[in-house]
């Protein structure tokens, strides 16, 4: 702000003894301090508001960066997933071409027709 000096102070304050008397001093010098305060809580006032829009701006940027890395790592996972999957098709299709082709109602000796009857364990 305003840099005054302390003899600058003291000019000021015998030139306004001169102007306004010792009868007036007192209430002027009330009436300039209370004009101070409102011009500083004023002041205060602004300067709070501009760091308050300032620490939401920064929130914000944070929250969009923080965004844009969440897009990213699921798009990097989305391509993982897709090449997993392509990997275990390519790792499949030989396995399923080795098997023998079974036509409906043929069974091969491994596989009985019929699933066999489970016991009951313990009793009746």
């Amino acid at each position: 702000m305003i840099e005054i000096s302390f003899g600058k102070l003291v000019l000021l304050a015998l030139i306004a003894l001169i102007v306004l008397g010792p009868e007036k001093l007192p209430g002027a010098a009330r009436t300039a301090g209370a004009l101070l305060r409102r011009v500083r809580t004023g002041w205060d006032s602004v300067r709070a508001e501009v760091e308050r829009e300032l620490q939401v701006e920064e929130i914000k940027r944070q929250a969009r960066e923080a965004a844009a890395h969440a897009e990213a790592a699921q798009s990097e996972l989305d391509a993982t997933l897709r090449k997993v999957r392509e990997t275990g098709a390519d790792v499949m299709q030989p396995k399923l071409a080795d098997k023998p082709v079974e036509t409906p109602g043929e069974t091969t000796a491994a596989t009985p027709a019929t699933p066999p009857r489970e016991t009951p364990h313990g009793g009746a």
